[in-house]
């Protein structure tokens, strides 16, 4: 992949994470009904939680566009992102019991896929210069 290519990957990765972020800003109980059933949803913890987990993504993806030109810092960001989508693969995993199977299993798809691809886009813009 080339440098352009990677970069234009990891700034579309940020706007979905900024974008999902919002969306459970503005809409936890819906949002999170499809990760972790309805019932579990509708707790008023489990909305403050999502809110919070929100509120993460948003500042990891500005973080991410903010830092895509540094060639130091961007990489770092990129990885960081990373092990906070390993996070919620543990999370999900070990609260696996307690949610929807599709709900689980499309969590640790989407957040094990972006673990994979957010290293990779790491080495390949801590790269691009090379």
């Amino acid at each position: 992949m080339g440098a352009a290519r990677a970069r234009r990957a990891v700034w579309l990765i940020a706007a979905g994470r900024i974008a999902l972020g919002l969306a459970v800003l503005l809409a936890p109980e819906r949002v999170t009904a499809r990760w972790l059933g309805q019932d579990n949803a509708k707790n008023a913890a489990v909305g403050d939680l999502a809110r919070g987990l929100a509120a993460r993504d948003i500042a990891l993806g500005v973080s991410v566009l903010a830092t895509l030109d540094d060639a130091k810092a961007g990489p770092i960001v990129q990885v960081g992102c990373a092990l906070a989508d390993a996070g919620d693969v543990l999370g999900t995993i070990a609260a696996r019991e307690h949610l929807p199977r599709a709900g689980a299993l499309g969590t640790v798809a989407i957040a094990g896929g972006a673990v994979a691809v957010g290293l990779y886009l790491a080495h390949q813009i801590s790269h691009a210069g090379d």
